[in-house]
């Protein structure tokens, strides 16, 4: 019996759109904090991370340019510190680059799981795997009497 058949959906409830909502959110947040890191160590402050209690209240002022938002007093000199203007350039492309990276995962778990995905069909390579290339070229006008079929016009 086909799998398409079998019918036992799982309910749509508000558990797996607030995982992936948190998800999103806490990469956008560990984006910013990448940002500003890249753009430390880029203008020769080092890298250094805010602890965990600082991780999410240090944003806002990362936002605003400041480059030792949420950092502890060891780290938080002046010496090394990234520009306003740097600070936003590295978390722009910091940001940029997960939204990339989310966008690509969406569309691949989309076209593997989603409501359009290909039941049943094999691609070439696990075709070529299973019945050999010998065979698939033997039996061609079978699998495709379009392309090799004997009374192909």
């Amino acid at each position: 019996m086909q799998q398409s058949r079998r019918s036992n959906p799982y309910p749509f409830t508000w558990e797996i759109p607030l995982m992936l909502a948190v998800t999103v959110l806490l990469l956008l947040v560990l984006g910013v904090q990448a940002g500003r890191a890249g753009a430390n160590l880029a203008a020769g402050g080092g890298l250094s991370f805010p602890p965990r209690d600082a991780l999410l209240t240090s944003v806002p002022g990362i936002l605003a340019g400041d480059a030792r938002a949420g950092l502890p007093t060891t780290t938080s000199g002046t010496a090394g510190a990234a520009s306003p203007a740097a600070v936003r350039a590295w978390v722009a492309g910091a940001e940029l680059i997960i939204l990339v990276v989310l966008c690509w995962a969406g569309r691949a778990l989309w076209l593997r799981w989603g409501p359009h995905r290909v039941h049943g069909m094999a691609s070439k390579a696990e075709a070529q795997t299973l019945l050999g290339r010998r065979r698939l070229h033997r039996v061609r006008a079978i699998t495709r009497p379009d392309l090799y079929g004997k009374d192909r016009s």
